[in-house]
């Protein structure tokens, strides 16, 4: 049941969202759709604040649907899945809320502990909403958990609800979904942020490589090609716009996984931090332009509905 202070407070996120957004923005998909698979909202001004971003951040500011909106629509971005980075519980819920107001956001990815005693009870609770589509987990705790019998049974868990795993972390991440991948063939995971190599100018880890290879022969493994160039090392804001700059990053990556199961992600508004939104697009349009309207079709759609199973908004 949806008590009054909850039922207000989805509707005050509604007319926010509807009214702020132009209209055109809420119209239908144009037929090449072309979604972000990893955005972040929060709002700092609610009343109990939040967790991130830190108040000294210059991203410490409200960062709402709305917001996102303007920035991806004039490059024909049209949808997203969007990451939960907060550990509060309710906060999932705060995702939920903003997903139900507005028809362009076809999924959230929560933040759950799989090693918490409630947490069986907080996936079935968000599961049952069908914009629930995962959640997202730290590959060193992934490694290396407190609990690793809870753990993998958080995880058959997830599975068995139908929910995808994100997996962050360092270089080693990729290795480390690889092997969590063959140990649970049920469950679908998606690496982000490239597995973190690092700046794309510099010698890549090792372990990043040989994970990536081990990460593209897991078939439920999927990969974010997201935050390339706020690893970038230099001036804030002032990252290569030069698709070839990334070349050393993205061609292990496409070697290892093919044209179906690369996803694009923007990390916004984190990204804002290393180039504006348009060259975050234009370094992966132009990469995956290159090889055909059909790749970059599976980019920018059709691999994100493989992977998180979303459902059409009505």
């Amino acid at each position: 049941m949806t008590d009054r202070r909850t039922f207000l407070r989805r509707g005050v996120l509604a007319g926010a969202t509807l009214a702020a957004a132009p209209s055109a923005l809420l119209a239908a998909p144009p037929a090449r759709r072309r979604i972000d698979c990893h955005t972040h909202f929060y709002d700092p001004t609610r009343p109990e604040g939040v967790p991130w971003p830190r108040e000294n951040s210059p991203l410490h500011r409200p960062v709402l649907p709305r917001d996102w909106h303007a920035v991806a629509a004039p490059h024909r971005i049209t949808d997203t899945i969007v990451v939960e980075a907060s550990p509060w519980v309710e906060d999932n819920q705060f995702l939920l809320d903003l997903a139900a107001a507005d028809q362009h956001l076809l999924g959230v990815i929560g933040n759950l502990d799989p090693v918490s005693p409630d947490f069986a009870a907080h996936v079935k609770r968000f599961a049952a909403d069908p914009l629930y589509r995962g959640i997202r987990v730290s590959s060193a705790r992934a490694a290396d958990p407190a609990n690793a019998a809870a753990y993998h049974a958080g995880l058959r868990l997830l599975a068995e609800a139908g929910l995808v795993l994100d997996i962050n972390g360092g270089p080693a991440t990729a290795g480390i979904a690889a092997a969590l991948a063959k140990e649970n063939p049920g469950l679908t995971l998606v690496i982000n942020h490239c597995g973190n190599p690092g700046d794309p100018a510099t010698p890549l880890p090792d372990d990043w490589r040989t994970g990536i290879a081990s990460a593209g022969k897991q078939k439920n493994v999927f990969i974010k090609i997201s935050a390339l160039a706020e690893a970038v090392r230099g001036e804030p804001g002032a990252a290569p716009a030069d698709p070839a700059y990334y070349r050393p990053v993205i061609d292990p990556i496409w070697n290892a996984f093919g044209p179906d199961r690369l996803v694009y992600g923007s990390n916004w508004p984190v990204s804002d931090r290393a180039a504006p939104y348009g060259t975050v697009v234009g370094i992966v349009e132009a990469y995956f332009d290159e090889k055909g309207a059909d790749v970059s079709d599976n980019f920018f759609a059709d691999n994100s509905r493989a992977a998180y199973r979303w459902r059409e908004r009505a």
